[in-house]
């Protein structure tokens, strides 16, 4: 009975526009006081000790400085940039300023590994660009949406930073690792289409009269945001920092090169980004703790196991549970942002995953893939929401473009299902 109570109150609570943190919390307590009829004081004593101890996790600092990189990254020119070097190595052929758009985007998921910040900081660029030299602007909005899902992939990344606090068998380092090149596959599986689609329907004439950038000027003028990944992923490698401490030095570079190189940010301007920031951090972990509660109810409540018996003696095998989970998890991102599925079905799926002995981190590799997939799914797709709404185009419009895309990443969703190698050779090499 409490079991049912719990998740259909949450999904209630969903379907009337509450917000995903509070109905996680609400949900979770009210099933927590219910359980304990005779100690209503006691169970929400517990209730208020699992919300602290939800959010007083060291690797949880690290979000609040890689959205605030993402910020001032955002501001510093360092994307103007490096559009530029890889227009002067692309050209301005058939599609190549979507394989302009999509590159940059992944590059900056080795910098801030926020996807509506890079769609935000990319699209601002390219989609202009990209309708001048005569693409739809719908066909420019799907590019520039699928192209930031890659950054949460592409360490470093703050869905998998939230992995590695409900899983901590999963290290941070070792998933960052293991993101790296089924990212890179990713992108590569967004190029494919991406540059088809253009060659199709003859698009791009109007760049082809356009001259080239000079290509070492250009990479003279990258070179500081080109570094960005360098020091932080080096850094980390090296064990000159830690991810939280990379998080911090990334904040302090990005200020080094928007006020110091580029100078496109002043002081007056410090003071709305460290608010922007702060905003989002604010909510990001307001769900992480609420969403931790919701948890523990689930763990209190004895519900996990008897779903993980009922999955594991089904008889279905690994690969039918696997497809499941996958289909379960992409619908799921059309409606959830990528963290409150993390934080919801991560405490569910994850002892079925160890009853199937699948490896906790390449199964967050997949969990994130497929939350990245989500971010450019309609109908709440929160990528696509920002470039529609830089294109100042209808999402639903983007419908025809964004599905040959979804095509791509899905390939590369079941290249990663069926060879976890391609996730975990690195980590292995590495030492994780």
């Amino acid at each position: 009975m409490i079991p049912t109570l719990l998740f259909g109150l949450f999904i209630v609570l969903l379907i009337i526009g509450v917000p995903v943190g509070i109905a996680l919390g609400a949900a979770g307590t009210l099933a927590i006081a219910l359980a304990n009829p005779d100690t209503h004081w006691f169970g929400l004593m517990a209730v208020s000790q699992s919300f602290y101890a939800g959010l007083a996790k060291y690797p949880l600092l690290a979000i609040p400085m890689f959205v605030l990189v993402g910020s001032i990254f955002d501001r510093s020119g360092v994307a103007a940039k490096l559009v530029r070097l890889a227009q002067s190595i692309t050209g301005n052929g058939p599609g190549m300023l979507a394989v302009v758009a999509i590159t940059v985007a992944m590059f900056l998921g080795g910098i801030s590994g926020s996807g509506p910040a890079c769609a935000a900081a990319v699209g601002a660029i390219m989609i202009g660009a990209m309708n001048r030299a005569g693409y739809p602007r719908a066909y420019s909005a799907s590019v520039v949406a699928a192209g930031a899902a890659t950054d949460i992939l592409i360490p470093p990344s703050i869905a998998m930073i939230v992995y590695s606090v409900l899983v901590p068998q999963a290290s941070v380092p070792a998933l960052f690792a293991a993101g790296l090149f089924p990212g890179i596959l990713a992108g590569i599986g967004l190029i494919i289409p991406a540059v088809w689609l253009a060659r199709r329907h003859r698009m791009g004439a109007a760049a082809r009269a356009e001259p080239r950038p000079p290509f070492w000027r250009s990479l003279f003028e990258a070179i500081p945001g080109l570094a960005a990944p360098v020091i932080i992923l080096g850094g980390m490698r090296m064990g000159y920092f830690t991810p939280t401490e990379a998080a911090v030095v990334a904040v302090f570079y990005g200020l080094l090169i928007g006020m110091c190189v580029h100078r496109s940010i002043h002081l007056r301007d410090l003071f709305p980004i460290l608010r922007e920031a702060g905003e989002l951090s604010a909510v990001i972990l307001l769900i992480v703790t609420l969403a931790g509660i919701f948890a523990w109810s689930l763990s209190t409540l004895s519900i996990i196991d008897p779903i993980t018996n009922a999955i594991v003696h089904s008889g279905l095998g690994s690969y039918s549970v696997l497809a499941l989970l996958v289909l379960l998890l992409i619908v799921a991102g059309m409606f959830l942002d990528g963290i409150s599925i993390f934080l919801i079905f991560v405490p569910l799926i994850q002892p079925v995953a160890q009853a199937f002995g699948w490896d906790l981190v390449w199964l967050g590799v997949m969990l994130t893939l497929m939350v990245a997939v989500g971010q450019f799914t309609p109908p709440v797709a929160v990528n696509l929401m920002v470039s529609s709404k830089i294109a100042r185009i209808p999402m639903e419009s983007t419908t025809p473009w964004v599905l040959w895309l979804l095509a791509g990443m899905l390939g590369v969703l079941v290249l990663v299902a069926a060879f976890p190698q391609i996730a975990l050779w690195l980590p292995h090499y590495l030492g994780y």
